[in-house]
Parts: structure tokens; C-alpha cells; sequence
């Protein structure tokens, strides 16, 4: 298995595949992602920094994804787009033939696998932080494993939380529901879950401190040693 770090930008991304040109796919795709978004952003800053929902001026599929994911969710369209440039580049890696890459772009992955792999919980100063990891079975079909956290990275929070992990196969959608639960779940209110449409929503899995939370149907989590300097992040 190859792994390589690809950075551009605001993008810092773990890729992992079998075959070079599965990488090279990789970052061609996720490339010309950040195009059609520069590109729209250039005209309608709006899109780049409203926390509500809102419609784009454009056909173009990754925008009409973070679109349509954060408007299920309630969140600003910028809380889905680190999770569908990965998928633009898993996307672009499954055309080039790939039965196995996983694109880590900031704790929001796509993934499409041929054999288990795990993937390890990082959340800040929390006692479960990178000591488990989900043992996600094969998937013959992209899988959406997306983080937020409001005690670790830049992004943007207005939540306690120190890791909601969500799973869906819709890539876009599992960044956006990451953003809104991680805003609003608390250990004494969960009330955000009852909004989580389970039909698209594959589970949930909130750390909270000492305190976490499971929601419907989740890879079986193990004990683990997370090696922080694989955990793709900004300039360390």
C-alpha cells in the first residue's frame, strides 16, 4: 500500500492506494474540484462564508452536492467541502481503476475498499483520543467517514464536542451532519439526532469528554495506537 501526503492550498490530504497512478488520479481529482469551487467562489463570495443555507448559481455536480448536503443538515455550504473533495478525488481514483484508495482530506474521508481498514478516533485531550479505531468492513461502494471537532483544527464550531464522526455514502452529507451535530449535541441534549434521516445516515459517533454517544449502525470499534503524525492536518 502506498501512502502519500498531498498539500494545495488550504487541502491537506492523506491518499492511500495500491498502484502510483491511482494517486496521481487522486490529486488530478481533488485539483479539479478546488477549480470549479475557486472558480464559483470568484464570483459569488457569498457561497464562501454564510453559515445558512444557500443555492448555488451553478450546474456544477460539487456544488450542487454541498448544496444539497447542507441544506438537509442546516448548516452553510462550506461545511460539506472538505468531504466532497475527497470524494471528487475518490471519484476520480475508482475511474482509474482503483478497488481500494482512501482519500483523508482533514479528518473528512472517502473511502472504497477491498479489505477491512481501520480508522482511528482522534479527539483532542479526550481519554478515548487515538486509542480506537472503527474497523470498517470492505466497501464496494464510496463510504463517507467525516469528523468535526470544536477542540481540534481551524474550522469553524459553535458546539463543545471533541469528535463527531459520521458515516454515510453520501460523502457530502456525512461532512455536513459532522458540522451540525458537532454545533449543537451536548451531554445532556442529543435532541440534534432526531433531525438525522437514518435512510442516509448509515451512525453516529459523538466523544464528548468522557461522555460518548453511538446512533444507529456503526463498524465495530477496537482498541488502537493512533499514530498522530499519519492524522492528515495543516503545516505541523
Amino acid at each position: 500500500m502506498i501512502r502519500e501526503r498531498f498539500h494545495f492550498r488550504e487541502t491537506f490530504a492523506n491518499i492511500l492506494a495500491d498502484d502510483p497512478a491511482h494517486i496521481a488520479a487522486a490529486k488530478d481529482g481533488i485539483l479539479a474540484a478546488r477549480q470549479v469551487l475557486e472558480a464559483y467562489l470568484a464570483r459569488d463570495p457569498f457561497f464562501g462564508s454564510t453559515y445558512e443555507q444557500y443555492e448555488p448559481d451553478s450546474d456544477e455536480l460539487l456544488l450542487v452536492r454541498m448544496a444539497s448536503a447542507t441544506r438537509k443538515a442546516g448548516v452553510g455550504p462550506m461545511a460539506a467541502v472538505a468531504g466532497s473533495i475527497a470524494w471528487a478525488g475518490l471519484e476520480a481514483m475508482v475511474e482509474a481503476g482503483a478497488s481500494f484508495g482512501v482519500i483523508d482530506n482533514g479528518g473528512d474521508i472517502a473511502l472504497i475498499a477491498d479489505r477491512p481498514v481501520r480508522v482511528g478516533v482522534h479527539a483532542g485531550g479526550a481519554a478515548l483520543s487515538n486509542k480506537i479505531a472503527f474497523v470498517v468492513p470492505p466497501q464496494e461502494t464510496i463510504l463517507g467517514i467525516c469528523t468535526s471537532s470544536a477542540t481540534v483544527g481551524p474550522s469553524v464550531s459553535f458546539g463543545i464536542a471533541d469528535a463527531v464522526t459520521i458515516f454515510s455514502h453520501d460523502v457530502a452529507l456525512a461532512d455536513a451532519w459532522a458540522t451540525a451535530v458537532c454545533n449543537e449535541i451536548r451531554p445532556g441534549d442529543r435532541s440534534v439526532l432526531d433531525r438525522v434521516d437514518p435512510a442516509v445516515v448509515d451512525g453516529i459517533f459523538a466523544i464528548m469528554g468522557d461522555v460518548t454517544v453511538e446512533w444507529g449502525r456503526l463498524p465495530p470499534l477496537v482498541p488502537a495506537v493512533v499514530d498522530e503524525g499519519i492524522i492528515s492536518a495543516g503545516d505541523r
